[in-house]
């Protein structure tokens, strides 16, 4: 309850416009339109534990709230940052009491990922018996942040960024609330929404701090990074950002889009990923995914990984530039990453088997005695500089790993390795194709 001096107490705006009603929620009509998730538990009243997955300020926790009031639930909350084991043991002392005298208990748990597995799994019973109906929210995929267990008694809702629209609503909200339009030109107002990054209440703060502005003129775009802080884009290198941003990167090169490629690469360096991290795996791209197709894209990633160790941040970020146009605007070929599985599948499948003596150093009399090295003949004193000869084990028939493809370097690759099959054949040599 709050006291006289709480209520005259001023409220920041983002406070003030928190929704009173589910629809008032904007952005999320997936989970809270007519038919969706969320709209089908409040009109059966069959509320069941939830897992709010999303971004910050999305209206996580204003959801859960609205469907403690929409439920007669008595509603709970705890932050997983600063509650432990003690507060736990409250609130479900609390909850069974409130269940004896006949109502429910709805506990909303912030950033339910920070508690770890033990306190987890604290949580099962609670959630099993009814006494409460748990409500987690999280930034971070719950896949890899809560347990099986947990997960498998919950339902994992996703919440979305807010686009641009629904931040939009926001804005007309708080020009509604505050009884005066903001005092930016349009190219501002569209700037503001998009230093947002989708979060309504980091916009409604800025929207706050806009209409605090004392200046008398329309505020532009150069003016209002002074008014309001830029945020710092979400990204956590030791967490799903990370990894998401890279695959990102990769595929996009992968599908030769190479503007993509550059955004997710800008993405990654703006949020503080460390360059070499972004090189090694270009390098890895480059083998990977264009190979025999264009050789020259391994020696460019080499050099452009090299290029920034000696130049450092920010002229080196260039050269992984140079390097991203060029791996995005290069034949692409995963052949040699097929024939790399290939190849181990046969040797693992294979065993141990012996090389063919004729292709086996004799450097004793006992291993010439053995028949080391008979019959060898040396490629380059045959006609084209081919012999023809077995280089696998007398016991394995002939594999073609190496499958190239008819793209860039790889199309003369493919017509080297026809003629010599050809040749092959011709000196009756095993496996030949036919």
């Amino acid at each position: 309850m709050s006291t006289l001096f709480e209520s005259i107490a001023p409220r920041p705006l983002a406070d003030r416009l928190r929704p009173q009603k589910l629809s008032d929620v904007v952005g999320q009509d997936h989970l809270l339109g007519d038919g969706c998730p969320v709209a089908r538990m409040v009109n059966s009243g069959n509320l069941t534990s939830i897992i709010f997955w999303g971004p910050p300020g999305t209206g996580k926790t204003t959801i859960a709230r609205l469907l403690a009031d929409r439920t007669k639930l008595h509603f709970e909350r705890l932050s997983a940052v600063f509650s432990g084991v003690q507060d736990l043991r409250r609130v479900f002392e609390t909850a069974r009491g409130k269940r004896e005298m006949g109502q429910g208990t709805l506990l909303f748990v912030d950033e339910i990922h920070r508690f770890n597995r033990a306190q987890q799994d604290g949580f099962l019973p609670y959630v099993e018996d009814g006494t409460v109906i748990l409500v987690g929210a999280t930034t971070e995929n719950p896949s890899f942040e809560l347990n099986a267990a947990l997960l498998s008694r919950t339902q994992v809702l996703v919440l979305n960024r807010l686009d641009d629209a629904a931040l939009e609503k926001l804005l007309l909200r708080a020009e509604k609330e505050e009884g005066k339009s903001l005092p930016l030109n349009p190219d501002a107002r569209a700037a503001l929404r998009a230093m947002a990054d989708g979060d309504g209440r980091y916009l409604l703060n800025m929207a706050e701090a806009v209409l605090a502005y004392g200046g008398e003129e329309e505020i532009d775009i150069a003016r209002l990074t002074e008014v309001v802080q830029r945020r710092v884009p979400l990204y956590d290198k030791s967490q799903e950002a990370h990894y998401n941003l890279i695959s990102a990167l990769h595929k996009s090169l992968r599908g030769s889009d190479t503007d993509a490629a550059l955004y997710w690469l800008a993405r990654m360096l703006a949020g503080g990923e460390d360059p070499r991290y972004i090189a090694r795996r270009l390098l890895r791209f480059a083998s990977e995914d264009i190979g025999m197709a264009d050789p020259q894209a391994l020696v460019q990633a080499v050099a452009a990984w090299e290029a920034y160790e000696r130049l450092g941040s920010p002229e080196g970020e260039l050269a992984i530039v140079q390097c991203v146009i060029y791996l995005g605007t290069a034949p692409k070929s995963n052949a040699a990453y097929m024939a790399e599985k290939a190849a181990a599948r046969a040797a693992r499948d294979s065993g141990s088997l012996e090389p063919p003596k004729n292709i086996l150093n004799a450097p004793t009399s006992l291993m010439r005695d053995l028949g080391y090295g008979d019959g060898y003949e040396y490629d380059h004193n045959a006609e084209d500089a081919f012999s023809g000869q077995n280089y696998f084990p007398d016991a394995m028939e002939r594999i073609n790993f190496y499958q190239p493809v008819e793209r860039g370097f790889e199309r003369d690759v493919a017509k080297r390795l026809e003629y010599w099959d050809k040749l092959r054949r011709g000196k009756g040599t095993k496996g030949g194709k036919e």
